[in-house]
C-alpha cells in the first residue's frame, strides 16, 4: 500500500515497506476474535457480537483503553498475542462467528485495513454471510474512505469523542478531529438509512453514535449534542453515551489543567448533565451505569483463551 491516505493523517507511508502512522504495515494482525457481549443491546443481544479487533489506529488517545493493541510497541511491533491474517483467512473467521451464532460481524477499529476488508466482506458474502457488517470507528475518518463502504457496512457504530479544538490536540493530537468526525456521520447515515431492527430487537443496519463523557469535559459533551441535533441528526442516529472512563489508561497530556480532570473519573453532576441534554435533544439510545468505570470488560488479548 504505497502512499497511503486512508485516514486523515494522510502520512503518505508506503506501508508494504514501512509502518503508518497507525501503526500498522500493509499486515493484518487482530489481537482477539470472540463473541463480544459488552456492545449496545441491540449489538450484543443473548448471544454476543462477533468482534474481530484490529491492531493499530489513526487516533492513538492519551486516554485510549486499547492501548496494549492500538499502538506498537517500541520494537515496532504489536503485543505477541496477535496473530497475522489474511483476508481469505478472515473470511472464515467471519463464517465462523456466523456459526457460533453471532448477530454480526464486528469489525472493531477497521480504518488502517480499508481496503482488504471490502474484499473480505465480500467474499464473506459470497460464501454465505448473511448477519450484518459493523464497522466500529473512532470517528477519525475520510468521507471518501466511508463512501467506498456503501455494500461493506451495514451499521456503523462510531464514536463522536470531541468537539474542542484544543481538547482533541491535547488528547488525540487531531485537532481537526470533530470536521471529519461529523462530516463521516453526514455519509455514514446516508449509506446506512435511518435505523431498523429485526423482529428479534437486534440492530439489522443503521449508525450509533458513541459518545464517552470525559472529565472536566460536560460543555465539549454538549457542544457535541447541540451540533448533531442542529443537523437533525436525532432522528436519524441512536446515541450511546458512556459513562465508563476510568484514569488506570490515562498517560497523561501536555495541557496541565485537563491534565489534572483526566486523572480522576466522571462525576455524576458531569454525566448527568450530558445526559439531560441528549434527552432535551430527542435523542434516543443507551445511557450507561457509572459503575461500568472500570477496566474488567476490557478483552483479555489473544487466541485460545
Amino acid at each position: 500500500m504505497s502512499g497511503c491516505t486512508l485516514c486523515p493523517r494522510e502520512c503518505g507511508a508506503d506501508r508494504s515497506l514501512v509502518r503508518g502512522l497507525c501503526g500498522c504495515t500493509d499486515e493484518i494482525y487482530v489481537a482477539r476474535i470472540m463473541l463480544h457481549m459488552w456492545e449496545e443491546p441491540s449489538v450484543s443481544g443473548e448471544r454476543g457480537s462477533g468482534a474481530v479487533f484490529f491492531c493499530g489506529c489513526p487516533l492513538g488517545c492519551a486516554f485510549c483503553q486499547n492501548r496494549e493493541i492500538s499502538r506498537p510497541a517500541g520494537d515496532g511491533r504489536f503485543i505477541s498475542a496477535a496473530r497475522r491474517f489474511t483476508p481469505d483467512e478472515l473470511v472464515r473467521e467471519f463464517l465462523n462467528l456466523e456459526r457460533q451464532g453471532a448477530h454480526n460481524i464486528n469489525l472493531v477499529s477497521p480504518t488502517q485495513h480499508t481496503e482488504a476488508l471490502i474484499y473480505t466482506v465480500r467474499e464473506a458474502k459470497l460464501h454465505g454471510l448473511r448477519i450484518p457488517v459493523v464497522w466500529n470507528t473512532g470517528g477519525y475518518e475520510k468521507a471518501d474512505t466511508i463512501r467506498k463502504l456503501k455494500d461493506t457496512a451495514d451499521i456503523f457504530l462510531t464514536d463522536i469523542k470531541f468537539y474542542s479544538h484544543d481538547i482533541s490536540s491535547s488528547l488525540s493530537g487531531a485537532g481537526d478531529y470533530f470536521e471529519y468526525a461529523f462530516g463521516c456521520l453526514k455519509e455514514m447515515i446516508n449509506i446506512t438509512g435511518d435505523i431498523k431492527f429485526g423482529e428479534d430487537g437486534m440492530l439489522r443496519s443503521g449508525t450509533v453514535v458513541r459518545h464517552l463523557v470525559l472529565p472536566g469535559c460536560r460543555h465539549d459533551s454538549v457542544s457535541i449534542l447541540e451540533k448533531l441535533a442542529q443537523a437533525g441528526m436525532e432522528k436519524h442516529v441512536l446515541l450511546s453515551l458512556m459513562s465508563q472512563y476510568t484514569p488506570d489508561t490515562f498517560g497523561g497530556c501536555s495541557d496541565s489543567r485537563l491534565d489534572k480532570f483526566m486523572r480522576r473519573r466522571v462525576t455524576e453532576f458531569e454525566y448527568s448533565c450530558v445526559c439531560d441534554t441528549a434527552l432535551k435533544f430527542g435523542f434516543d439510545g443507551y445511557m450507561q451505569d457509572r459503575t461500568s468505570s472500570v477496566c474488567d470488560y476490557i478483552p483479555h488479548w489473544g487466541f485460545g483463551k
